[in-house]
């Protein structure tokens, strides 16, 4: 039981999961950085207001907190956009630049006699010592 344990941790999507997820809340850190460093200080000099946790209001003695929604949502596209410009866009610039390149010519050809590959610049072949047509 416990070598099937090992086999399983051992196997390539646990791990790569598990890697997924570390960089995710590194990556996580930095964006929050990135929020509470540089955009927030700049919608406090567009806005007045670093920090929008203080707005809300009270209906039948509830606190109704709107500000908390806005720093989420302001957080939320932050991390969309961040994602989307350093991940998404070059990944897929770089899967388009693959599919357009022409594939590559072969390098072998059949022997017509033997049908053993051969070298496409070889008169004849190799293996049975047939002509081959050019």
């Amino acid at each position: 039981m416990l070598k099937e344990f090992k086999q399983f941790l051992l196997r390539g999507n646990v791990v790569d999961l598990a890697v997924g997820v570390i960089i995710g809340v590194a990556f996580g850190a930095v964006v929050t950085a990135l929020v509470e460093g540089v955009f927030t200080p700049l919608i406090a000099v567009v806005v007045g207001q670093p920090d929008f946790s203080g707005i809300g209001f009270t209906l039948n003695e509830s606190r109704i907190e709107i500000g908390v929604f806005l720093n989420a949502v302001i957080a939320f596209l932050v991390v969309a956009a961040v994602v989307f410009f350093l991940i998404v866009t070059p990944v897929n610039r770089m899967t388009a630049r693959a599919r357009t390149e022409a594939p590559a010519e072969p390098t072998l050809k059949k022997c017509p006699e033997c049908l053993m590959d051969v070298p496409r610049a070889a008169k004849r072949c190799g293996h049975c010592t047939s002509v081959l047509a050019a």
